[in-house]
């Protein structure tokens, strides 16, 4: 699936840097291609859209992550198969510090219910929405940066 298919925006992580109050983070990725192939690979073996449950959220970085013109990766994958439902460029920036943001909110809000959400858009009507607790940060080589993902205590990978 082409990554140039998608349009990610992200909100709510401003107040972290300006000590506002705690939002929840959001990434709204909207679809703007065939909307029979993102059903597919949005689809599980029952036939139903993927649960949060079944997703995995990711980022690969395509440099070191100390430079601050770093790029990667953010995918969404199923958690069974490991195929990859999506991918798109972010700057590797604006990624972490939308991590940033869900550690801090989940330091400062009930967290069970997630600590940022993501909602999946298909030409800007809703689909699906994940409340998601964990976002795993991998290195170049496909090694897991521990201290730049966001991992809910607890969690043993």
């Amino acid at each position: 699936m082409r990554r140039d298919y998608f349009e990610l925006d992200v909100r709510n992580i401003d107040w972290v840097d300006a000590g506002g109050d705690p939002e929840k983070p959001l990434v709204r990725i909207d679809f703007r291609g065939p909307a029979e192939l993102l059903r597919e690979r949005l689809t599980g073996t029952d036939d139903e859209l993927l649960s949060a449950g079944e997703t995995d959220v990711a980022f690969r970085l395509q440099g070191s992550v100390d430079d601050p013109t770093a790029t990667g990766v953010v995918g969404v994958t199923n958690r069974f198969t490991g195929d990859f439902v999506l991918e798109l460029n972010e700057d590797a920036a604006d990624v972490l510090r939308f991590i940033r943001a869900a550690r801090e909110y989940g330091r400062v809000a009930d967290a069970d219910d997630g600590r940022y959400r993501v909602e999946l858009t298909l030409e800007g009507e809703p689909l699906v929405t994940y409340e998601k607790q964990t976002f795993l940060v991998y290195d170049a080589d496909g090694s897991l940066l521990r201290e730049e993902s966001l991992i809910p205590s607890g969690v043993e990978l």
